[in-house]
């Protein structure tokens, strides 16, 4: 008879390194999250500004609020999902929709007062302007 030696805390760890190393081979750029709507960023900055693009397709400019409150931005908003009249049967579904929040950490002090956003074909573009001096709170309009 042959006896086989079990060793359940071994085997999660085990477990646990092969997913690591899973997550592992996906490049940054790659977003795991499942069920829930989120923007895809760039975060860039030049000698004067930072710059963020945000990408938010289907989504209403009116359903977009920014705020910035201890250099940590903040896109909050919705992505509504179209009524549809007819009934119809889907073989693949994999859009996503519903209440969004992404919070982005600005590597830089940034004046609140000259933050401008424009919204133009599904990208939300956001002007930072560096500064020296200390940032409270705002919330920022998009144009």
């Amino acid at each position: 008879m042959t006896v086989f030696r079990f060793e359940p805390i071994r085997e999660v760890e085990n477990l646990g390194k092969k997913m690591r190393q899973f997550m592992g081979e996906f490049p940054e750029s790659v977003n795991l999250e499942f069920g829930a709507f989120s923007p895809r960023i760039n975060l860039a900055e030049n000698d004067s500004k930072v710059i963020i693009h945000a990408e938010l397709p289907g989504v209403l400019k009116e359903n977009v609020k920014l705020s910035i409150q201890d250099n940590i931005l903040t896109i909050k908003g919705e992505k509504k999902k179209e009524i549809e009249e007819d009934k119809v049967n889907f073989y693949r579904s994999e859009r996503l929709y519903g209440a969004f929040s992404r919070s982005i950490e600005i590597p830089v002090d940034v004046d609140v007062e000259k933050i401008s956003a424009k919204y133009e074909n599904g990208v939300l573009r956001i002007e930072l302007i560096k500064t020296t001096k200390e940032v409270k709170e705002k919330t920022i309009d998009i144009l």
